[in-house]
């Protein structure tokens, strides 16, 4: 049995904080919060410091790789949802190495997305990607996703136009046939949605969470107003937002330590010069990141539940500029700046998308729960830059070693 006791520290448990407590991890889980006394194989002095939970991404793509797990787990995130992964077996595998090693971020995936014939995904991997073509053939997609190991179900709504082009969306009974699939398998639902209009359509088909904010829009009242009396949720990505309508700002994580020390060379460049994975080829007209913002602002004032997701995409062949783990602490900055307090921040990061995606063993720090925490330098409740000062990550209760651009521990 493996011992650890982290002594004096500052715990934000996923919800709340609270000062010069203590917590003992035995075998990969938390065995008790509180009272810890001796008896542990390592001692950590939390003075000064705050344990966190594991950060959840709610919004990835790991096209793959595993070094974008291991580069997640450097920079706190113990967890990724991957929200499209393909082909089914090489996403197995992948799912299986994760949870099987603890020195990588354990992926859970939506594997292949739901799509209807003759759209954009469907067109770029032509007879690769099984389609939905009406609210019949809704049972088996999802069952089909069941078998392959998905956790969640994602569904495509972009009508094209961000891509130059003009392809169909489901219709309204086809959305509801897959959600109420998806509800009978245990699984929750995930739209990307790429502007007001098809936001509107995942909402009103009762999607469990829609993906994306319109960037050229303000959402309606109404909108808002339907998410919150529904319990439906939202993962903003702001991060990619902020990237395709302006660049310069999201850049600037390069200039801060705290991230570029610990980035390898390859997502150090992605960050600093990448254009690739950015969802749209150029803004709408009128885009802006004031109108993200204040969509933000909406839906937090309604009470509509908001998760931190990232959609960091980039990998040893592919600059994006939106980074996996790296990126998830410039998600909470701009979280706070939209008029979330830095708890309810953390709380989008941690309890919540776990709670959203069934993910009941982590998200928060309590007995008998899951040992994925991260020890940080300061009080990120008061100032939610101080995420970025890591002093340990531990995932299962392993400590992860982070070392100075070559996080990858693969």
């Amino acid at each position: 049995m493996v011992r650890t006791s982290i002594h004096n520290v500052r715990i934000f448990d996923g919800t709340a904080i609270s000062e010069h407590d203590s917590v003992l991890v035995e075998d990969g889980v938390i065995a008790r919060v509180g009272g810890v006394t001796g008896g542990a194989d390592e001692v950590v002095d939390g003075a000064g410091r705050t344990l966190l939970p594991g950060l959840v991404d709610a919004h990835t793509h790991v096209f793959g790789s595993v070094e974008n797990l291991g580069l997640a787990l450097a920079f706190g995130v113990t967890t990724e949802v991957d929200l499209f992964s393909f082909p089914p077996d090489a996403t197995a595998a992948l799912l299986a190495e994760s949870r099987e090693r603890d020195d990588v971020a354990e992926m859970v995936t939506a594997g292949m997305l739901a799509c209807p014939p003759g759209s954009r995904p469907a067109l770029m991997l032509p007879g690769l990607l099984p389609t939905v073509d009406g609210p019949e053939h809704a049972a088996a997609f999802v069952a089909a996703r069941v078998a392959e190991g998905s956790g969640c179900i994602k569904v495509h709504l972009d009508d094209g136009a961000n891509h130059g082009m003009s392809v169909p969306l489901f219709d309204v009974p086809t959305l509801r046939a897959l959600g109420h699939a998806a509800r009978e398998a245990g699984l929750s639902t995930v739209a990307h949605v790429s502007d007001a209009r098809t936001m509107e359509l995942a909402l009103e088909a009762g999607l469990d969470m829609a993906t994306h904010l319109p960037l050229d829009e303000t959402m309606s009242a109404e909108a808002v107003s339907a998410a919150a009396a529904r319990g439906q949720a939202v993962i903003p990505t702001l991060a990619i937002a902020e990237f395709a309508v302006e660049p310069n700002r999201g850049r600037s994580l390069v200039d801060d330590p705290r991230i570029a020390d610990f980035l390898p060379p390859a997502a150090h460049e992605a960050l600093r010069d990448g254009t690739e994975g950015l969802a749209v080829e150029e803004p709408p007209p009128g885009s802006s990141m004031e109108k993200v913002l204040a969509s933000m602002r909406r839906l937090h004032e309604a009470g509509v539940t908001v998760l931190v997701g990232t959609d960091a995409n980039n990998a040893p062949f592919r600059a994006c500029p939106v980074v996996h783990g790296a990126a998830i602490h410039r998600e909470l900055e701009l979280f706070v700046a939209s008029g979330f307090t830095p708890t309810e921040a953390l709380a989008a990061a941690t309890s919540l998308p776990a709670k959203h995606f069934g993910l009941h063993d982590r998200g928060r720090i309590g007995m008998g729960l899951r040992a994925d925490l991260v020890l940080v330098n300061g009080d990120p409740t008061r100032d939610i830059l101080a995420t970025r000062d890591i002093a340990g990550v531990w995932r299962r209760g392993v400590r992860c070693t982070r070392n100075s651009r070559a996080t990858s521990n693969t």
